[in-house]
C-alpha cells in the first residue's frame, strides 16, 4: 500500500514515544535499584531494613514503586505529627515527597551511606544524611535522613522530620497541584515502566495532537514554498516544497511533542531520556533535510554548469555529493554520539591522528585526486582539445579523477596522473580564435627599391584583400638587411582555429606572396 509523504516522520515519532519510556535503561538512570549492587553491611536488624541510609531510601522507593504506601510510611520521621493523625497523614506525605522526588532529584543510591553510622565527613551533624537538595523558588532544601531511635531505643535511619515538615510546600510547588485533586485515583495509582496512567494517556493524545499539528503547518508551508517553486522551476527547485515536507513535519511534531511533555509531570529519569530522544531525532531531522537540500543543490549546480557549457564539470558533481553527504551524515553521528554520553572529543583527535597517518601515506593519491577536479571544474583543457603539455603536444582523450590521457603526434597513448598535468604549464590550441601566420622571406641584393616597393603594396594589398585574413592585423615590411637577401616580414591573424584549415589559407598565401615576387622581377635568395 502507497505511503503518504508524512509516513516516515510520523512512525520515527511514534517509535520515539515507544523506546523513550520502554527502555529498560529507564529504570537504571531514575530511581536507584531495589537491590544494592554489593551486599549492605548488617546494621541493626529492623523490620524495614533502616539500619542503614542506603536501604532505608532504597526500602522508602521500593514500596512507594509497589504503591504500598502505608509501609512507605515506616520511612517518615513523623514524630512531629499527632499520634493519632500518623495513620492518615503518613501514607499521603510519603506519595507526596514520592512525586516531588520523582520531579526534582536525580536520586544516586551509591552515594548514600551503607554505614550505621552514615557519613562522618559531609559537613553535617553525625546523626544526619544528605539525599540530595531540591532547588525551590525560594530557597534550596535539604532531603535528609535522620538517625533517630524506634520504639524499643535501637538506632535506626528515617527521612527526617525537618523534611517532613516541608513535604506540603514542596508538593504545592512541584506536586500535581489541582491535576491531583481533579482526576480519579487509579489513574495515578496505576504506572507501567515508572509511568503513570495518566501520563500514558497524556502522552497519547499529545502524541495525536503533534502529528496534526505538524501535518497543518508543513501543510501551510508546502503552500507558500510554492511560488518560490514557480520563480525557480528553470533552476532544477520545482521540487523544493517536497523535498522540505517530511524532515519538517518530523522536525514540528518532535518539537511539539517534547515540548508539551513539560505539562504531563514527567519523573526526571523519563525526562532527561526524553530529552535525549528529541535531541537525537531533531538531529536525525535536520541531515535528513540537509541530505535533500544536498540532491536540490547538485541538480541546480548541473544545470548552471550545462547552460554555461562545462558539461564536463558534471563528471564531478557525482562525486561532490556523496562527499557532500558523508561529511553531514558523520557530523550527525558526532552529535548523537555526544548527545549519548560519549567522549567525541577524543574520538575526533583519534580520528584526527589516524587520518593524518592515512594522509601522509596516500599524498599522491590525494594529490591526483584533488588535481583531477582542478582539471574538470577550472577546465584548462577539455577532452578533445589539442594541446602542448612539457615538451610534448598531443589530443586529451580523456580526463578521469586520478589521471589524464592523451594522444601524441606519434598516435602514441601517454597517461599522466593528474597531480603533475595540472602542475604542468598546459597550452591549449583548440581555444585558438585565430592562429597567427607569421613569416619572413629573403629577396636577392639585385632587387632594386622600386621593384621591392611593387613588391610590398601588392603583398599589403593581396592580405587586405583576403576574406579569411583579420585586415587590422596584416602587415608586410621590409625589416632589414640580412646576410645574403633583404628581408621582408609577413604578419597577419588567419580567421580560423582549425589547424587543416589554416595550413591552407597559409599555403594559398605562400603561393600568391611567390606570384607577386616573380611578376615584379624580384628573386627570392637563397637560405
Amino acid at each position: 500500500m502507497a505511503r503518504g509523504p508524512g509516513y516516515a516522520s510520523h512512525s520515527l515519532l511514534v517509535l520515539w514515544m515507544i523506546a523513550s519510556i520502554a527502555l529498560p535503561a529507564v529504570a537504571q538512570q531514575g530511581t536507584p535499584s531495589v537491590t544494592p549492587s554489593a551486599p549492605t553491611p548488617a546494621g541493626p536488624t529492623d523490620e524495614f531494613d533502616r539500619g542503614v541510609p542506603r536501604s532505608t531510601m532504597l526500602g522508602f522507593l521500593k514500596a512507594c514503586r509497589d504503591g504500598d504506601y502505608d509501609r512507605a510510611a515506616a520511612y517518615l520521621d513523623l514524630s512531629r505529627l499527632k499520634q493519632r493523625d500518623r495513620a492518615t497523614a503518613g501514607p499521603t506525605l510519603a506519595r507526596r515527597l514520592k512525586v516531588v522526588l520523582d520531579h526534582t532529584l536525580w536520586l544516586d543510591a551509591e552515594a548514600l551511606s551503607d554505614a550505621p553510622s552514615g557519613h562522618l565527613d559531609d559537613g553535617l551533624p553525625p546523626y544526619r544524611e544528605r539525599v540530595g537538595i531540591i532547588r525551590t523558588a525560594r530557597a534550596p532544601v535539604d532531603v535528609l535522613l535522620e538517625r533517630v531511635p524506634r520504639e524499643d531505643g535501637v538506632l535506626i535511619w528515617k527521612v527526617s522530620a525537618l523534611t517532613v515538615a516541608k513535604i506540603p510546600a514542596l508538593d504545592q510547588e512541584f506536586g500535581y497541584g489541582l491535576l491531583g485533586e481533579w482526576l480519579p485515583a487509579p489513574l495515578f495509582e496505576i504506572s507501567f515502566l515508572t509511568v503513570e496512567l495518566w501520563q500514558w494517556v497524556g502522552l497519547i493524545v499529545l502524541l495525536a495532537v503533534a502529528v496534526c499539528v505538524a501535518w497543518v503547518l508543513t501543510a501551510c508551508i508546502a503552500r507558500l514554498v510554492r511560488p518560490l517553486e514557480r520563480h525557480w522551476h528553470d533552476l532544477g527547485a520545482d521540487k523544493l516544497g517536497q523535498v522540505l515536507v517530511g524532515p519538517v513535519r518530523l522536525g514540528i511534531a518532535i518539537t511539539l511533542f517534547y515540548a508539551g511533555s513539560f505539562l504531563l509531570a514527567l519523573s526526571l529519569p523519563i525526562r532527561g531520556l526524553f530529552t535525549a530522544s528529541a535531541k537525537g531525532l531533531v538531529t536525525a531531522a535536520m541531515t535528513w533535510l540537509a541530505l535533500r537540500l544536498i540532491d536540490v543543490f547538485i541538480v541546480w549546480i548541473e544545470d548552471l554548469l550545462v547552460a554555461r557549457g562545462r558539461a564536463t564539470a558534471v563528471a564531478v558533481l557525482p562525486l561532490a555529493r556523496r562527499t557532500t553527504k558523508v561529511v553531514v551524515i558523520a557530523m550527525a553521528a558526532l552529535a548523537l554520539l555526544q548527545n549519548l554520553g560519549f567522549n567525541v572529543s577524543g574520538l575526533i583527535a583519534g580520528l584526527g591522528i589516524g587520518g593524518l597517518a592515512v594522509a601522509l601515506a596516500a599524498q599522491e593519491t590525494v594529490r591526483n585526486f584533488f588535481g583531477g577536479i582542478a582539471l574538470i571544474t577550472d577546465q584548462p583543457v577539455r577532452v578533445g582539445d589539442f594541446c602542448r603539455f612539457g615538451d610534448k603536444m598531443g589530443t586529451v582523450e580523456d580526463i578521469s579523477i586520478w589521471s589524464t590521457r592523451v594522444r601524441t603526434l606519434e598516435r602514441t597513448v601517454v597517461s599522466i596522473p593528474n597531480g603533475q598535468f595540472a602542475g604542468m604549464q598546459l597550452e591549449n590550441f583548440a581555444r585558438r580564435d585565430r592562429i597567427w601566420l607569421h613569416t619572413t622571406v629573403g629577396l636577392q641584393y639585385g632587387t632594386t627599391p622600386e621593384q621591392l616597393r611593387r613588391i610590398l603594396t601588392e603583398l599589403r594589398t593581396m592580405l587586405e584583400a583576403h576574406p579569411q585574413v583579420h585586415h587590422d592585423s596584416a602587415r608586410a615590411r621590409f625589416v632589414g638587411f640580412g646576410g645574403p637577401s633583404l628581408h621582408i616580414e609577413i604578419s597577419a591573424y588567419i580567421l580560423t582555429a582549425k589547424l587543416d584549415e589554416f595550413l591552407a589559407i597559409r599555403e594559398d598565401i605562400f603561393l600568391q606572396t611567390m606570384d607577386i615576387i616573380e611578376r615584379s622581377g624580384g628573386r627570392i635568395a637563397a637560405p
